[in-house]
């Protein structure tokens, strides 16, 4: 069975922290991901090369790796060039994600170029990260292995869009000849089940699952304590 057809079905938690959540630490993480896949995860998504090979060290299951770099003035972040794929597939990934819009890259490096030099030189499969159906098909052609709606609402193109792009979700099962990936704002089990019975090839969770940070903030405005 192939990376990706283990996946089928499936949920990949999403294991990740902000920056300055004391939780942003590789032992943190890892112990994430290993919960997560005690109990029953078929796959984990983990930020930076440090915290992969943490995952890595404990758990045997597939991996989407990524490197998450704020390079200005290019918008793009997620393994935004060849390199950080390097890094991401030498910690221990299985798959990389890479922000698959046509949106500027830093070092004047093109998506082409980065799915190609992935493909060629480290032989992984890659997760294009899109947030429009013609950027997933731009991203196929290119020689993307699957394709995940984790950056709808998140582009300037779709920042008035609130995940979970549901209607991005059906269009790309429609019209896409690879695995689509549901990705960003599942908030619930029920969410969850709905993306896979549009057609998701997998789901990806996150905040839902490990946003601790996010989830307490919630909770205390909510509360809204005097």
């Amino acid at each position: 069975m192939n990376i990706l057809e283990s996946l089928r079905g499936g949920l990949i938690v999403s294991c990740q922290a902000p920056v300055d959540s004391p939780l942003h630490n590789a032992t943190a993480i890892a112990a994430m991901a290993e919960a997560a896949l005690n109990r029953g995860a078929v796959g984990v998504r983990i930020d930076t090369p440090n915290h992969i090979q943490t995952v890595r060290a404990r758990c045997n299951s597939p991996i989407i790796g990524l490197w998450k770099q704020v390079m200005p003035p290019s918008e793009v972040y997620i393994t935004p060039q060849f390199h950080h794929a390097e890094a991401v597939a030498q910690a221990g990934s299985d798959i990389i994600a890479v922000d698959a819009t046509q949106r500027r890259r830093p070092g004047g490096e093109t998506l082409d170029q980065l799915i190609q030099q992935i493909h060629q030189r480290l032989g992984y499969a890659v997760m294009a990260d899109v947030d429009t159906l013609d950027n997933a098909l731009k991203a196929i052609d290119a020689g993307a292995d699957c394709v995940g709606t984790t950056l709808f609402g998140y582009t300037a193109e779709t920042q008035t869009d609130t995940p979970p792009g549901f209607d991005l979700l059906k269009a790309l099962v429609k019209q896409c000849p690879v695995p689509v990936i549901c990705e960003g704002g599942i908030a619930s089990p029920a969410q969850a089940k709905q993306a896979l019975d549009l057609g998701a090839y997998a789901v990806v969770v996150g905040t839902a699952i490990t946003g601790i940070d996010y989830l307490v903030q919630r909770y205390v405005s909510a509360l809204d304590r005097p």
